[in-house]
């Protein structure tokens, strides 16, 4: 029995074919390349469908569901994506139009951060945990709440957006329509954001040097980089950016008090130089400092592979 997932992000697609296992035996990647109209976009991720069952040596026969984490959110019901503000989706028939080219094949749909929690719930380090929050540092924040097991998805489906809970209520504007949204602070967009302001206060910062004087090449490695060369400017946009994670962070814990928040996204690459001191701003921070038990603060082990295995696995 294989599955399909599908990884749908404001920067690239993904698709991965999924065995009885849950290893991803199949690949195919394109660039989302948005703006563009999301007929286009699906268009894309057919081809990316067609070629990941190519890579894997077998035939569409051999599928028996497709699953697509999207960003924004969707409408179980219908099959629709209602909303995914990084895309400009508004009312996308996204089952229909993988249906146009894989007929018979049963097709679901879920907000992206959601399938990488379930991803890491079923196959990762969530395995065996009842209450656990899987957050994405990604072109958005995303998020996946899974309380007793289960995936919290809401009363329409729209359950989890926790990088549009408020964190700074004059602060900077979301494309979402609110103001001091979590994810313009702790996103890697923002992360780079940040970079660049900094760099362009700072002239004789080391990240200039890393960027060969361009500004324009700064990412969410520039400030890391030049902090481990002793540079204080970029040393300051990391604690800067650490301290908007944990203060959604530490909102989630006080709310939820899950088992386990992981973190997943491209700037987890800096493993415990990001998470450590993340660690102590939530400890200094949240609101159960009595308590023996404490949420664990992990990082995401599935990687990239998360997103594509919970969309694979997705049922309802």
């Amino acid at each position: 029995m294989f599955r399909i997932g599908v990884d749908l992000g404001g920067t690239n697609i993904a698709v991965g074919v999924i065995d009885a296992e849950n290893r991803i035996i199949g690949i195919s990647k394109r660039k989302t390349n948005t703006p563009r109209p999301a007929k286009e976009i699906f268009d894309d991720i057919n081809l990316c469908i067609a070629d990941a069952i190519a890579d894997a040596g077998l035939k569409t026969e051999d599928i028996v569901s497709i699953g697509v984490g999207t960003p924004g959110s969707v409408d179980h019901a219908t099959g629709m994506i209602l909303y995914a503000n990084n895309l400009d989706f508004y009312n996308v028939p996204a089952v229909e139009y993988i249906n146009e080219k894989f007929p018979g094949i049963k097709v679901y749909i879920d907000n992206d951060a959601n399938c990488a929690a379930l991803g890491e719930a079923l196959a990762g380090c969530g395995k065996g945990k009842k209450s656990f929050i899987a957050v994405t540092l990604g072109t958005g924040v995303g998020g996946g709440i899974v309380l007793d097991g289960k995936l919290l998805v809401g009363c329409n489906d729209a359950g989890g957006e926790i990088g549009h809970m408020v964190i700074a209520h004059d602060g900077e504007q979301c494309n979402c329509d609110r103001i001091g949204c979590w994810e313009r602070y702790a996103s890697a967009t923002a992360l780079v954001n940040q970079t660049k302001a900094a760099m362009l206060e700072n002239k004789s910062s080391r990240m200039w040097e890393l960027c060969d004087g361009k500004i324009e090449n700064a990412g969410g490695r520039t400030a890391f980089d030049a902090m481990r060369l002793g540079d204080e400017c970029a040393a300051k946009v990391c604690d800067d950016y650490i301290r908007y994670i944990a203060v959604g962070t530490v909102n989630l814990v006080n709310i939820f008090q899950p088992e386990l928040i992981c973190f997943g996204g491209g700037i987890c690459n800096e493993g415990e130089t990001l998470l450590a001191p993340l660690r102590k701003y939530i400890a200094m921070w949240r609101y159960s400092k009595q308590q023996e038990k404490q949420t664990e603060i992990c990082r995401a082990t599935l990687g990239n592979d998360a997103g594509i295995i919970g969309a694979a696995l997705l049922e309802y």
